[in-house]
């Protein structure tokens, strides 16, 4: 029975030698690589903060103090601390078993649920502001890493500390990693202070030179507020002090009783305090170490080498097609220039980096930026290409109306992850895009069934002299042969794939395969279905629809996206719109958040799309249309 084993919960470990905490330290590590060996899962930041989530636990008592971890990724080691350790961590981001990330619901020790960057040190002072407010004595801790200080909204919040509270500790978790390397002034100031010599020098040395001053000894007595002065005495103030944050490091955030030393010193600081820690992302696993990016988010892999586990799909990924597309765009037109917000592999856009390093732009975790970015380059005759993920285009959804669409600037959006992503769960789901952009003026919103609709929409996309959105799903298309040259799409037109008589099928995106699965399901029920491909969103092709509605006796949506304010709502408006009373039954996601996991399959079962489930819906309601009573799920009566 190993360490690990014996930890029901914080107070377990509290007791623990230091001998015993650094074998705890080695038991979670291989915990944490055998279990994402086999779901996947954030390895390297998880790998990189044991240490420190240890010292945590054991010189602050959750769930009374307060952990807010940015983003939260890092929170296994934090999960495995607090009692969900055993079958629990087994089945960590599948379906049924705990999140990837922090939740309130899953754990009293959560305090704070995250899944996007930069939103701890605000949420932190919220609850710090709170305590002071309520005269209660539990400490706040904020744990950041280098990439959140990249995000205005931390910036907004380091503005506000001094003004807020007096008890604030903040981490900075330093791994030099976001996603990708981190770029940008922040990044480039937090590098050139712990390489400094100089900072080195006298931080490590600092007790050492005040022995050798004459009366250094009684100095030593006021202990680190002392040595925080003499380090100011030699060095410029750090840009946190400036904000009124006392500034404390580097420390090593793989010693265990380094940082508890440092913690225990927090504790009793008179004002708002920053412990600048520094680890290594996968630090003990030297695969990780070596493949950073690729093991931020890795998919199942084996141990001994770090190569991903299962069959791997001979159609490429829709980030992959994009990134080529926009390659060969890029090089015919140098006004063409890919953005992304930290994200260059996840997005296709390292293909650009590589290829094109001058028309490729970086701009870290700053989604708000990055558009309007996009919008200022577009006022100078360039075509820029922002590439976000659907999820973290949301937060930018001001600069999207007021500086792209108002403005009618010719941005092209690429939304990857748009649909599910089933093991990372609600934070990461891309479902409510349609609904946020569709309401907007001057936008072009469409979604391609396969990977060669995709190359035809980039090409429509950049010809367009308006802003323009492509959403497309995570992972592998379906195989689809790519044409050698894009053509232009008609924009707002559908395409008929097949013709029937009862039901018309419109279905976007992935859920064209569905519709066509689905027609031959019910068309042994002798239901005839129209399988239409809308291709576009907004436009829609009124045109098409309005002559379905007087053919058919049922129109049924089905869309990658959340019932509400989506496609299926867009074509309900319309037909009203046209004047045409038809029945129309929606297909998507329901009206709540989509937890994670094991599959996009799995996750639609549970949520009643399944195959066999809408089969059944489909028939009853055409069946209610013609007078019939219903069903159900009784074929045979069909």
């Amino acid at each position: 029975m190993g360490i690990l084993d014996t930890i029901r919960g914080p107070a377990d470990l509290k007791h623990l030698q230091p001998a015993q905490l650094n074998s705890l330290a080695e038991e979670i590590r291989e915990q944490i690589i055998k279990t994402t060996s086999i779901n996947g899962g954030h390895v390297g930041p998880n790998l990189g903060v044991v240490e420190l989530s240890i010292a945590l636990h054991k010189v602050f008592d959750t769930p009374k103090d307060k952990f807010v971890f940015d983003v939260s990724h890092q929170g296994y080691v934090h999960k495995l601390l607090t009692g969900r350790n055993g079958e629990e961590f087994n089945k960590l981001r599948q379906s049924g078993g705990i999140s990837g990330f922090l939740s309130r619901e899953e754990s009293e020790h959560d305090c704070y649920g995250a899944g996007h960057a930069g939103t701890a040190l605000s949420a932190a002072l919220g609850m710090a502001a709170a305590r002071d407010l309520q005269n209660t004595d539990e400490h706040v801790i904020a744990v950041c890493g280098d990439a959140a200080f990249t995000c205005g909204i931390t910036l907004e919040a380091l503005n506000n500390v001094a003004t807020s509270t007096k008890r604030l500790i903040v981490i900075l978790n330093d791994n030099e990693w976001s996603i990708d390397k981190n770029v940008g002034a922040v990044a480039r100031w937090l590098n050139e202070l712990i390489t400094s010599p100089l900072y080195k020098r006298v931080h490590n040395n600092v007790e050492s030179l005040l022995n050798k001053i004459p009366g250094g000894d009684s100095i030593l007595k006021f202990g680190s507020r002392a040595k925080k002065e003499a380090k100011d005495f030699v060095l410029a103030s750090s840009i946190f002090e400036k904000f009124g944050l006392r500034f404390v490091g580097p420390i090593n955030g793989h010693d265990i009783s380094q940082v508890s030393h440092f913690l225990e010193f927090a504790k009793e600081s008179d004002k708002p305090i920053l412990l600048h820690v520094l680890t290594k992302k996968g630090h003990g696993y030297d695969v990780a170490i070596k493949e950073p990016e690729k093991f931020h988010g890795a998919s199942p892999y084996e141990i001994s080498t770090g190569e991903s586990k299962g069959s791997k799909s001979s159609a490429p990924k829709y980030q992959d097609v994009f990134g080529q597309q926009l390659v060969k765009h890029a090089i015919k037109n140098p006004k063409i220039v890919g953005i992304t917000g930290a994200m260059p592999s996840g997005t296709g856009l390292n293909l650009l980096r590589d290829q094109l390093p001058g028309q490729y732009f970086d701009v870290g975790i700053a989604e708000e930026h990055a558009v309007l970015f996009a919008a200022g380059m577009a006022t100078k005759g360039h075509k820029p290409v922002c590439a976000i993920y659907s999820t973290f285009l949301q937060r930018a959804f001001d600069p999207v109306v007021h500086d792209i669409c108002l403005q009618n600037l010719p941005v092209l959006f690429c939304m990857d992850r748009a649909g599910l992503s089933p093991n990372d769960g609600p934070t990461h789901h891309g479902l409510f895009d349609i609904s946020y952009l569709r309401s907007v003026p001057n936008t072009t919103l469409m979604q391609p069934c396969n990977e060669d609709e995709l190359s035809d929409m980039i090409a429509t996309g950049l010809a367009l002299e308006a802003p323009a959105f492509i959403r497309y799903p995570r992972g592998h298309g379906n195989g689809t042969p790519i044409k050698q040259e894009p053509r232009l799409l008609e924009i707002g037109k559908a395409e008929v794939i097949e013709e029937g008589t009862d039901i018309a099928l419109w279905a976007i995106g992935p859920m064209v395969k569905d519709a066509q699965t689905l027609k031959i399901m019910l068309s042994e029920h002798d239901i005839s279905c129209t399988v239409v491909n809308a291709r576009f969103i907004k436009p829609l092709d009124e045109h098409l629809l309005k002559a379905h509605a007087e053919k058919h006796h049922l129109i049924v949506t089905m869309e990658d996206h959340v019932r509400n304010g989506g496609f299926g709502s867009a074509i309900l408006e319309t037909l009203q719109d046209l004047g045409k009373e038809v029945p129309v039954l929606r297909i998507g996601w329901p009206d709540k958040f989509i937890d994670h996991g094991s599959s996009v399959d799995s996750l639609r079962s549970l949520n009643g799309l399944s195959h066999e489930t809408l089969e059944s819906q489909i028939i009853d309601r055409l069946r209610r249309v013609r007078g019939v009573a219903p069903i159900g799920k009784d074929k045979q009566s069909a």
